[in-house]
């Protein structure tokens, strides 16, 4: 039986950079010949939890879906890497009570930032009221109280990030934890 994998959950708001630190890390794994998946809150909205709205309950069906999905991949010794918002701490409680090898990323972005990368033009029809509910204008974002670790994207680049993150599973690897 193979030690189950990490569970990377990188959370932060929309624009983040979230997906671009995650897809760049799924890279460098697999060049060191890991297996590794990355779920990308972006495409799982357009299948597995397709017709789900952003209602609470509809975002923690959400969730629960990626969950399930991270299990399954975790549990064959995978390492998985989930991009998604995640915007309450219920949410990536759950996640952390449920997935053996979860590890909380906080992607830390400023809105502004945030805001000026959208080239979706999400922020700005969030704030024309155009999208009720959307995480950082009309519904909120519970910053992580304390992630296993935390990127900064407005200051850092890509690359030193998932430095960061690599640094982070070797040191967790020498402690004789999974990886």
């Amino acid at each position: 039986m193979e030690q189950a994998g990490l569970v990377l959950w990188f959370t932060g708001l929309s624009g983040a950079g979230k997906t671009t630190t995650a897809k760049a890390l799924q890279e460098a794994l697999r060049a060191s010949g890991n297996k590794v998946e990355l779920l990308d809150g972006d495409e799982l909205r357009n299948t597995i939890s397709k017709g789900l709205g952003f209602s609470r309950e509809d975002r923690l069906d959400n969730i629960r879906r990626i969950v399930y999905l991270s299990r399954l991949l975790s549990r064959n010794g995978v390492t998985v890497l989930v991009s998604a918002i995640t915007p309450y701490r219920e949410m990536r409680q759950m996640a952390r009570e449920e997935l053996p090898g979860y590890v909380e990323i906080y992607v830390d972005c400023p809105l502004a930032e945030c805001e000026r990368r959208d080239v979706k033009g999400l922020y700005a029809k969030a704030r024309r009221a155009e999208i009720p509910s959307f995480t950082g204008i009309g519904d909120s974002y519970e910053s992580p109280e304390q992630p296993d670790l935390v990127l900064r994207t407005d200051r850092d680049p890509v690359e030193n990030n998932v430095s960061l993150v690599l640094e982070y599973m070797e040191a967790r690897r020498r402690q004789g934890e999974a990886v």
